[in-house]
């Protein structure tokens, strides 16, 4: 803000200082809620590292369990079973971390055995790799949920960072500077007005 633009009044120097200490506070907010996704982005970065470790061994054990299923039952018997399984239903809620909204998949127990399929003998195989891909659907979907929620984790703790370093580095500087400026007007002001009081004194007495 130009000096020249400036109200060098008592009044602007007690607001001045006001916006100083609700801009520190909101600071110090800003930074507590950062330091807090911080530490929720790092929990989920190191439970998505858990997952991805179980992932390949899902993956591979889903798959040789399907092989060992269409050899036991064939492929034909294998694809109708497969018609007959009910669809996996799946929908998306917003969960709330620090005021970031964040998804959460709730999978209804999709995957539940219709009529058909009950009245049919299944053999272990087919029932073991339909239990090991049903693990891995959910593996799946746990580790979109986690990266999803970590990018917007992310996005949030960009934002309050670049906020963060407005203040702190602008807005704060720039408030001190405008409170110095104006108490140093008002008093050069105040000296400007003792020595007009003592001059017109001196003429009084000297009159």
């Amino acid at each position: 803000m130009p000096q020249s633009n400036i109200k060098t009044t008592r009044i602007e120097l007690i607001r001045t200082k006001a916006r100083i200490k609700v801009a520190s506070k909101g600071l110090d907010l800003l930074k507590l809620k950062r330091a807090s996704l911080v530490l929720e982005f790092f929990e989920l970065a190191r439970q998505i590292q858990l997952l991805k470790a179980n992932l390949r061994k899902s993956v591979e054990r889903a798959m040789d369990s399907i092989k060992i299923a269409e050899v036991d039952a064939g492929r034909i018997s294998l694809e109708r079973i497969a018609i007959e399984q009910t669809p996996v239903l799946a929908g998306v809620e917003a969960k709330n971390v620090m005021g970031v909204r964040i998804p959460n998949v709730n999978i209804e127990k999709g995957g539940m055995l219709s009529i058909a399929y009950e009245l049919i003998s299944v053999p272990t195989a087919v029932e073991d790799a339909r239990r090991n891909y049903r693990k891995l659907f959910q593996l799946l979907i746990d580790v979109a949920e986690k990266e999803s929620s970590l990018r917007k984790l992310l996005h949030e703790i960009e934002k309050l960072n670049r906020r963060a370093n407005a203040i702190e580095n602008v807005v704060i500087p720039n408030l001190k500077e405008k409170s110095s400026y104006i108490k140093q007007r008002l008093e050069d002001l105040e000296r400007d007005q003792i020595v007009s009081l003592k001059f017109i004194k001196r003429k009084m007495v000297n009159g």
